[in-house]
């Protein structure tokens, strides 16, 4: 697995669908929810990792360069 973007939920959410829409399954990991959900203080509140598989890496960072980020 390789991590290919971290940011917020709003950012993480347009790479993740633009992925899913170009046949890659992104994998996120999000501390701060699995934090909660186990009772713990969240470290880095609003934080998500996202991961896709090695064959995947490259096209899906060439999609992430291609994100318009001004909406």
């Amino acid at each position: 697995m390789y991590k290919i973007f971290s940011g917020n939920s709003i950012e993480v959410h347009k790479v993740e669908l633009t992925l899913k829409n170009n046949d890659i399954e992104p994998i996120l990991k999000n501390e701060s929810e699995s934090a909660r959900l186990a009772g713990f203080g969240a470290p880095l509140s609003n934080f998500i990792q996202i991961f896709v598989h090695e064959d995947e890496e490259v096209k899906a960072l060439a999609l992430i360069n291609l994100l318009n980020w001004d909406d």
